[in-house]
């Protein structure tokens, strides 16, 4: 197991010997050890620091891809401020793993790709500017899809394939599956990924873990390597919601940097942990997307494990509205994606000076550098030459595109007619695939309803296949509505606790 021992020492008590296991811990539970002088940010990093050493490349989990060398320094650093003032920061001393999407001004930030091997951002994202002032420490950056260009596994040519805690021949998602992963195995305590159009809530499911992805607006994109920008948001990872939520409220906020964020003064609350409580249910009116349910392709034990999971709904004091549908969907969504990823990934390619191994999309086609599962995405990425607000139809954010606006409204009056709090389904309809298998049904539910309408999803544990793989359930609800939802997901956690670690990686005995 990893211990601390440790001797706290009072001129009037003698010596204490204490243990910390980092095992499924939470910010909470580290805090409550600094406060009691049990544990310290430095210690903490290490046990960290041990279990990716002696976890990651030996099972073949691959989770990680660079580990910040100064990590334990930034602990020295915190351990020396929280000694002179006694205070703790939102998020001191938390060891956090950051997709290798977001920019990071002392560790490279890649996008997976070889490509961009060795670039250094000149800052930080916004969020990681955020989480670092909040007294995180960035323990490393984590695998992810090339590009994030799937939803369905985490390969990249800068580091492999990264695969499930809970079972080694099977995939954690895509394409923040490496953040999801080292949450999952206790490598690190909690991470941040993006999500276009799945990739928080598909590895959160697949790795029985919390995952949030916002309104649109809520949260910063800047800094941070896009796949379609209009779609595109990140968030946290985390074992437990009161953890995602800790560090939801830190990420969460405007950003000149990111004019979508304009949309969220005045509607981004102060605390957000005060919304959590294990009678949020209570009458509350939850409808039950059936259109994800009840599918020709839906494996039977996971619809067993939403079934159950929409009783235990109603057992905590929710009102089941079931079923509920959005009418028209089909229309609604038919054409709705487009293909922006030229026109962004140029745009921050830019904002990376001189430094950058490439300067264009081109350059990264040229290069040749790049894993085969790629290369259909970038050659019609290329063709995309047209600017996204000069294509028929335009193609902008969210709020502003006609067909992204039509299907917002049509949700929202969905939901009104049905006099529904929110909505649920499961996260992905089938168990995680096998590696290399892209030919069985996916399942995956995550692509339309949030990322094209901007509404916020949580995706939250709900049991286990008989074989012990995870399943999720995404709960929808209205723009800016986050603080009703992480409520409602939250009583769900406390009423079911579904969490649980995977067996391969036990705690170290030091």
């Amino acid at each position: 197991m990893i211990l601390i021992s440790l001797w706290a020492f009072s001129c009037n008590k003698k010596p204490t010997f204490t243990q910390f296991n980092v095992i499924e811990t939470t910010i909470a539970k580290v805090h409550h050890a600094f406060e009691n002088g049990d544990l310290t940010a430095r210690q903490l990093v290490q046990m960290y620091l041990d279990r990716i050493e002696t976890y990651d490349q030996s099972t073949r989990l691959n989770a990680i891809v660079v580990v910040n060398p100064n990590a334990l320094k930034i602990a020295d650093e915190l351990d020396a401020e929280y000694k002179k003032t006694g205070l703790l920061r939102p998020l001191h001393g938390i060891p956090i793993i950051v997709k290798d999407n977001y920019d990071t001004y002392d560790l490279p930030t890649t996008g997976g790709s070889l490509a961009m091997k060795g670039s250094i951002a000149p800052d930080d994202a916004f969020q990681v500017a955020k989480i670092r002032e909040a007294g995180a420490i960035v323990l490393g950056k984590s695998n992810m899809a090339e590009w994030a260009f799937s939803a369905y596994k985490t390969e990249s040519s800068i580091a492999g394939i990264t695969r499930n805690p809970y079972d080694l021949s099977r995939v954690p998602a895509g394409s923040s599956g490496g953040t999801a992963a080292a949450v999952a195995a206790n490598l690190a305590l909690a991470g941040l990924g993006t999500d276009t159009g799945n990739s928080i809530r598909g590895p959160s499911s697949h790795n029985n873990l919390v995952g949030i992805r916002s309104t649109m607006g809520a949260t910063s994109r800047d800094g941070i390597i896009p796949l379609m920008l209009r779609n595109d948001i990140g968030g946290p990872f985390a074992r437990t919601v009161e953890d995602a939520v800790r560090i939801y409220e830190v990420i969460a906020g405007y950003d000149p940097k990111d004019p979508i964020t304009k949309r969220s003064q005045g509607k981004i609350a102060d605390d957000y942990l005060q919304y959590l409580s294990s009678n949020s249910l209570k009458g509350a009116r939850i409808g039950v997307l059936r259109r994800y349910i009840d599918t020709p392709t839906a494996d039977s034990e996971i619809i067993s494990i939403t079934e159950k999971a929409i009783s235990d709904l109603k057992s905590a004091g929710a009102e089941i509205v079931d079923p509920f549908d959005i009418p028209n969907y089909d229309a609604l969504i038919d054409g709705i994606w487009c293909n922006v990823f030229r026109h962004d990934v140029n745009n921050y390619l830019a904002t990376l000076g001189d430094n950058t191994p490439v300067k264009s999309l081109q350059d990264v086609k040229d290069s040749g550098l790049y894993l085969p599962y790629v290369e259909k995405m970038l050659e019609g990425s290329l063709k995309k030459t047209i600017p996204p607000d000069e294509r028929d139809p335009i193609c902008i954010d969210l709020y502003n595109s006609p067909k992204n606006v039509a299907f917002s409204i049509a949700v929202n009056d969905a939901m009104d007619a049905a006099n529904i709090d929110a909505f649920v389904y499961p996260t992905w309809s089938n168990p995680p695939r096998l590696v290399g298998d892209m030919d069985s049904p996916a399942g995956d539910n995550s692509q339309y309803i949030s990322p094209h309408t901007g509404m916020p999803a949580i995706t939250v544990p709900s049991g286990f296949t008989k074989n012990g793989l995870p399943a999720g359930i995404t709960f929808i609800g209205r723009h800016f509505d986050e603080p009703r939802i992480m409520g409602f997901v939250y009583n769900f956690e406390q009423a079911t606790h579904h969490r649980k670690p995977p067996t391969g990686f036990a705690p170290l005995s030091k």
